[in-house]
């Protein structure tokens, strides 16, 4: 399908009539709170699942913030006179948010774009623009009527969009850059903490829609730039932060702009990673969600280690691990390809299923890659299966990773004994063995924030641990224990350190300051 048949998008040189649009919505209450409120937890969790359903039972009534919600996040037409003292239908008209649904001469108004209410981290009213369909469920909403998702749609915010904004580290930078910006929420997000953010796209159309976003959201403008990938940068243009969502599925052939990179297999994503590393200022980062080739005979941890650019620290955490069958048909439904004529679907599987025996691809792996831009002789690169729950947001856990990968680089074992730990807040111990044993067979600790990790430790981990309150040195600390076991002091100081090193690299442990 041709990209004409999507929607002609409003102006982006008009902040007065998005400023103004920006305060008609606010007035109404068309927040994510807001929305929350009107809608019911069951029918608002539902449209993150593409279910509209629910929604428009909710909005059966007259209020303003039902019409609105109507109007643009479930693209349904709304008359006229529901919003005319509610909205400046005229400007938003005049500069293309609205259109009338039956011609010049209809009663009815209905969106060009979807806009949906997005709460910043700190309580801001943002909103997140998209075409249609998109802004409640990803580009199968915008196959809704059994046609097949554009080539260069723009979606809404989605899991992967949420889980990067979440994950990136929020300290106060002078230029932030958003590497195929889509919508724009990742560049949204860096206004509020860099001075200058330069957003990039290979479509057009996604960076008229993140201007739109910013505009609509209060924002400050940003540098938009087309253009592949790191092609639009110049010579020598350096960040101190780069984050990226970046078209990441490992498809037989480039459909759609938003989603395949048209390199083939992980190629898009390791490019994405190996420049990063000449484009980032010293102690910057660099952050991506990605997707990397579990293949045959390969280790896949070694794969991803090959990635990392030379001069940078690198956290890698693969969060899920898709067969090759369950891959292929999750991103064919995306496309809504399993809504269509069954041979064609079927053809269209078979092809992903041809392109990874191929390329002897077993499984798919899905996580996080968190590069730092550092000036240590031996760079550390961490790469792990972490597929449990954590919490949101992990920006300043993901920063912690790479201080006490400083720390621990610059202190050898004589070092760390001198020093002074806390336990961190929120760490539990768990013992574990059998009803009525003297002992336990294992003891546990385990963080209540943050990754959520859990470790197993001997009786000298736990004792450590258990009185590491900053006001003893940790060799001190060893001594006692060692008093207390009838061990010999010098044996326990030579292999503690290697314990106490791990509890901090897992943040389980923090130097007290």
């Amino acid at each position: 399908m041709s990209d004409s048949s999507l929607s002609a998008l409003p102006a982006s040189d008009r902040p007065d009539v998005a400023a103004r649009l920006r305060d008609a919505l606010l007035g109404a209450s068309f927040t994510a709170d807001g929305l929350l409120e009107l809608l019911g937890a069951p029918a608002y969790t539902a449209l993150a699942r593409s279910e509209t359903v629910p929604a428009l039972r909710a909005t059966r009534g007259d209020t303003p913030l039902e019409a609105l919600v109507r109007l643009f996040l479930l693209q349904q037409p709304v008359p006229h006179a529901r919003v005319a003292d509610v909205l400046p239908v005229d400007a938003c008209l005049e500069s293309g948010w609205l259109v009338r649904a039956g011609g010049d001469s209809g009663d009815d108004l209905a969106a060009t774009v979807d806009v949906r209410p997005y709460g910043g981290p700190a309580g801001e009213d943002w909103f997140i623009v998209s075409d249609l369909g998109c802004a409640v469920g990803g580009a199968g909403g915008s196959g809704s009527n059994g046609r097949q998702a554009d080539t260069a749609v723009v979606l809404g915010v989605g899991g992967a969009s949420t889980t990067l904004a979440g994950i990136t580290v929020r300290t106060p930078v002078a230029s932030a850059l958003d590497l195929g910006t889509g919508s724009g929420i990742q560049a949204l997000h860096a206004a509020q903490h860099a001075t200058r953010v330069t957003a990039t796209d290979l479509n057009p159309r996604a960076l008229h829609i993140t201007a739109l976003t910013l505009a609509l959201s209060g924002a400050p403008a940003a540098d938009l730039r087309e253009g592949s990938l790191f092609e639009p940068l110049k010579n020598g243009e350096t960040y101190d932060l780069i984050v990226s969502n970046p078209p990441f599925v490992i498809s037989p052939g480039a459909r759609l702009t938003y989603r395949d990179g048209g390199m083939s297999g992980d190629d898009l994503c390791r490019s994405i990673v190996q420049g990063a590393g000449e484009r980032l200022n010293e102690g910057g980062f660099a952050q991506f969600l990605a997707n990397w080739q579990h293949v045959e005979g390969e280790d896949w941890q070694d794969r991803l280690r090959s990635w990392v650019p030379r001069g940078c620290d690198a956290w890698i955490v693969q969060r899920e691990v898709q067969d090759i069958t369950q891959y292929a048909e999750l991103w064919l439904r995306d496309a809504g390809d399993h809504r269509g004529d069954v041979a064609e679907y079927q053809a269209r599987y078979d092809a992903w299923l041809d392109e990874f025996e191929a390329r002897k691809v077993k499984a798919v792996g899905f996580g996080w890659i968190t590069l730092r831009k550092a000036s240590a002789a031996v760079p550390s690169i961490t790469v792990e299966e972490w597929p449990h729950p954590v919490e949101q947001p992990l920006g300043d856990t993901v920063r912690a990773h790479f201080d006490r990968l400083d720390y621990l680089r610059a202190r050898d074992d004589a070092a760390l004994l001198a020093d002074h730990f806390k336990l961190v807040g929120e760490v539990v111990q768990e013992q574990i063995g059998m009803p009525g044993a003297e002992d336990p067979e294992h003891v546990v600790l385990r963080q209540h924030r943050g990754m959520r990790r859990a470790t197993q430790v001997d009786t000298v981990g736990a004792g450590f641990a258990g009185v590491c309150d900053g006001s003893l040195s940790a060799g001190r600390i060893v001594d006692a224990i060692a008093q207390l076991m009838g061990e010999d002091p010098v044996l326990l100081r030579d292999r503690t350190p290697g314990q106490i090193r791990l509890l901090v690299e897992l943040g389980f442990l923090e130097p007290a300051r």
